[in-house]
């Protein structure tokens, strides 16, 4: 069986529901490009993959499925991505491929780790409806904005990302807004 790594930088990390894997999540993942630019249905701003990101590291997983089909269905499964949609928001990548942008060194580093396929999230930004990259003063501006549940949960996610994940727009909500990050997998 072929050693299939999943990727995780938001809400996956703590929270994977019924992803299946194989042990624990690692905190020495490849870099990875991410930024807070995805305002999701239930108001949170998300981590998604932005090639012009700062990159920081991510974690990872191995993910228990027969091949790179089995897991990224698993993983849409758990993201909430429908099956005509996998191949659009389920990232890919297998041994021999070029690493993608929003992914430098992918190839040395899943070649250290034993790793023929990694897959990731690969939802795109989103902000007000359109797939557009919201500024950080739009980000910031928006959860200051909400209330209730809605605030609770966006806080909460961004307060739960590993703390390693040290994009411009997380400074910036810490700076305005002190969501400083809670100790989960560093």
């Amino acid at each position: 069986m072929s050693n299939i790594a999943c990727l995780g930088w938001g809400s996956l990390v703590w929270d994977q529901r019924d992803l299946r894997v194989r042990g624990q999540w690692f905190d020495d993942g490849p870099y990875v490009r991410v930024e807070f630019a995805r305002q999701s249905r239930d108001g949170r701003i998300t981590l998604v993959m932005l090639e012009n990101a700062r990159p920081v590291p991510s974690c990872w997983i191995l993910i228990d499925a027969e091949n790179v089909s089995a897991a990224s269905a698993v993983l849409a499964r758990r993201e909430g991505i429908t099956e005509k949609n996998i191949l659009r928001d389920i990232g890919r990548w297998s041994m021999g491929a070029p690493d993608p942008g929003s992914i430098p060194g992918l190839s040395e580093w899943a070649a250290f780790r034993d790793v023929q396929h990694v897959i990731w999230t690969a939802l795109p930004p989103k902000f007000e409806g359109e797939e557009v990259v919201p500024t950080a003063d739009a980000v910031v501006s928006y959860l200051r904005q909400l209330e209730g549940d809605s605030r609770t949960r966006a806080e909460n996610y961004i307060r739960w990302a590993p703390r390693k994940i040290r994009t411009e727009y997380r400074e910036k909500i810490e700076d305005d807004l002190q969501w400083i990050p809670k100790d989960s997998l560093s």
